[in-house]
């Protein structure tokens, strides 16, 4: 009898094999969050190496601030693992019930989906920026007016909740497996942890011209009027260059990270609701109903006009 086969009897004396069985599935669909676990320590050696570095320069760097930023990650985390496989993972097993067209796996299709799920990261991305809604789950990553590692793992735990997954389902429909999907958009997250820093310049064009790089992204988190809402890309730099929200990084003009409306809290509440307090009570502000209604779906900035 070999070890494998005491393995299995011990397994199957458990009592809880049918437990596993209902178990596995959801487990499956959720690979991205079993990614994000192997690749946390590589994040937090990266930003240690990184604190090294720039430590003297309060500007660029904070020990209490980024002990923050990767407790709200984990808050992310956690409301994601606890909460996807009852409202995500239904619709997107739904929508590949009835997909479109039967898709194996091959370098081909994982290429491909990585491209399209890229491009629809993009949308959604541009959204979360100019859709009230989900830009008050998306200003956590941007309230910060620093840019390290530790940044990029400033996140929100409402995600889940506000709906922002639901820019992927339609590459169910087509035919693409959930859990294919659930892995790219994990990969693409952790490419996108290593361009959130300073200690980067510009690459050779030929990589600045395709992919998002550590100068594009710092754009997109400037605040400045000429920086604002541009570079939405999640790995490739082609949407932006064909939606016109490309901008070049500027020698003479520094990024100033950070949001118009800052908010200087070392809460994690604070951190994760204040936009949807201020959501709310411009919503509760007297008018007809549709006007209300608008700021969810209207820019941050919009705001009614006054009767």
């Amino acid at each position: 009898m070999s070890i494998t086969s005491w393995f299995e009897d011990v397994w199957a004396n458990s009592g809880l094999a049918p437990l596993w069985d209902v178990l596995a599935p959801w487990l499956a669909l959720d690979e991205r969050q079993l990614i994000f676990v192997v690749a946390t320590p590589i994040f937090i050696g990266l930003f240690l190496w990184e604190y090294r570095k720039i430590r003297h320069d309060p500007a660029r760097v904070d020990g209490r601030e980024s002990v923050l930023n990767f407790m709200l990650g984990a808050g992310y985390q956690t409301t994601e693992l606890l909460f996807a496989g009852l409202l995500a993972f239904p619709v997107y097993a739904f929508a590949y019930h009835y997909r479109l067209m039967e898709i194996e796996l091959t370098w081909f299709t994982a290429l491909l989906l990585w491209v399209l799920l890229d491009f629809a990261y993009y949308w959604f991305h541009r959204s979360s920026h100019r859709v009230r809604w989900l830009w008050a789950a998306h200003v956590t990553h941007h309230s910060s007016e620093r840019m390290n590692f530790s940044t990029a793992m400033r996140q929100n735990a409402t995600n889940i909740f506000n709906g922002g997954w639901l820019f992927y389902v339609p590459l169910a429909v087509i035919g693409f497996n959930p859990v294919w999907i659930g892995v790219a958009y994990a990969l693409s997250l952790v490419y996108q942890f290593f361009i959130h820093t300073t200690l980067v310049g510009k690459m050779h064009p030929a990589i600045e011209y395709i992919f998002n790089t550590p100068s594009h992204h710092r754009v997109h988190h400037g605040r400045n009027p000429e920086y604002i809402d541009q570079n939405y890309a999640g790995v490739f730099m082609i949407w932006d260059r064909l939606f016109g929200t490309f901008v070049e990084e500027k020698e003479d003009l520094p990024v100033e990270y950070g949001i118009t409306r800052p908010v200087y809290s070392n809460s994690l509440l604070v951190n994760w609701c204040h936009e949807y307090v201020d959501l709310f009570r411009d919503m509760a502000k007297r008018g007809p109903l549709l006007q209300r209604l608008k700021h969810l779906w209207k820019p941050p900035e919009w705001e009614r006009e006054s009767n």
